[in-house]
């Protein structure tokens, strides 16, 4: 991952946390029914997810009290508008920017010296089927201050309130009643600490949930993908909903989202786009052996390029190729059928979302062909960056250079 860190391609954006703030996390963490950190310093995103802690803890999802329950710390304002790197949920990054858009000004007065839990509420206490994913409608948001601030802003205005009363305002235990929560909290009663809850609704979006679903609700009939396999089988035994169900690797799955106009493909139009150059040049760097030139000088050089293309086997070489030999030969006759003649993956990984899709739809279905056919470096990292950072681990050095030159010319 250095390669990735040196070019701030690598969780880039994460918070320092330390002092003061490592006390408040752990508050938020026992307030949450979680245990707290041994770390003296550590890292956060958007929502408070540390990957240090997540480390300590060997658990990703260390801030689910299981999975039917998220939660999420804020303790700086600086979380306001920072990505959210490890989501339960693809909706999850839009909530956070709910959250500070409707209470940014009160978090930023509130995390001077207190720490706020979130409890992401769907009103499902557990799951039990994998079709529970569908109770998913509204999520409320509810704020928790450590230390119970909120309360000891009541407590205090009720002593001043005491204090102002009669001739409280002579009496030595009533002075060192509002002494001490002077010193325990700081002058509350000009503090606006109240966080009304607040409702965001859902619609199509991923989750992590069963060893990750994606649900797609907004088209002609729901359509409920899961990357699991077991939990695929067990899904397909219901008969109470009336949604259409897959498993990733399902080929019906991608015949349905075309027939759906959910997602197209136009080879001619997507042959000279630079994806395709880069799906065409992920595929070719598959097939390198053992070569005399560094691999990003192979795919960089078209010289180098075409020398190595007539160095692998045929077979390799007519897979990579696939889709110019098609376009060539349906030009001559239209009896060649694409599946003849272009690998199935391959074919997939050219598709997109239809274009009629809302902007936050086409994320999605995004994420979905990346996880299905994974062959677009840049599109990967964007859309799929945990399972890009597994594979970059086990790249050849060269081409993780070619990889990082791509991603830095495209952000």
């Amino acid at each position: 991952m250095n390669k990735l860190k040196q070019a701030n391609l690598y969780r880039s954006e994460l918070i320092p946390v330390s002092g003061k703030l490592v006390e408040r996390y752990n508050k938020c963490l026992v307030k949450l029914g979680f245990t707290k950190t041994k770390l003296k310093t550590f890292h956060i995103d958007g929502i408070g997810w540390s990957p240090e802690i997540a480390e300590e803890k060997e658990e990703t999802n260390y801030l689910n009290n299981g999975e039917a329950n998220p939660h999420g710390i804020i303790i700086s304002p600086l979380q306001k508008g920072k990505p959210v790197y490890m989501p339960f949920h693809t909706f999850d990054r839009d909530m956070m920017k709910y959250v500070f858009k409707i209470h940014g000004v009160k978090i930023k007065d509130i995390t001077r010296d207190s720490a706020i839990c979130l409890d992401f509420d769907q009103k499902i206490d557990a799951f039990y089927e994998p079709l529970d994913v569908l109770k998913y409608n509204k999520i409320t948001v509810h704020f928790h201050l450590i230390d119970n601030l909120d309360k000891a802003k009541e407590e205090q205005l009720e002593l001043v309130e005491e204090f102002n009363r009669d001739n409280n305002f002579i009496s030595e235990t009533m002075h060192q009643k509002l002494l001490d929560s002077a010193k325990t909290y700081g002058d509350l009663r000009h503090r606006d600490l109240e966080l009304h809850e607040l409702e965001y609704s859902t619609d199509s979006f991923y989750t992590r949930a069963f060893g990750g679903v994606y649900l797609l609700r907004d088209f002609i009939v729901p359509i409920v993908v899961f990357e699991d396999e077991q939990w695929h089988k067990e899904a397909i035994k219901d008969t109470t909903h009336d949604v259409l169900i897959y498993h990733i690797n399902q080929p019906e799955l991608v015949d349905k989202l075309r027939s759906h106009s959910i997602i197209d493909c136009d080879l001619e139009a997507e042959v000279k786009t630079e994806r395709y150059n880069r799906i065409k040049k992920f595929e070719m760097f598959q097939h390198l052996k053992q070569t005399q030139h560094p691999v990003q000088d192979i795919l960089n050089d078209p010289i180098l390029f075409k020398s190595y293309l007539n160095k692998i086997d045929i077979k390799s070489r007519k897979k990579i190729m696939s889709v110019e030999r098609y376009l060539e030969k349906i030009e001559t006759s239209n009896q060649f059928k694409i599946a003849d003649i272009i690998d199935d993956k391959l074919y997939v990984s050219l598709h997109k979302p239809h274009s009629s899709l809302e902007a936050k739809h086409q994320d999605l279905i995004w994420k979905l062909l990346m996880n299905i056919s994974p062959k677009d470096v840049l599109f990967w990292y964007w859309y799929d960056k945990e399972d890009f950072y597994t594979k970059f681990k086990d790249w050849d050095d060269s081409f993780k250079d070619w990889v990082i030159e791509i991603i830095g010319d495209n952000i």
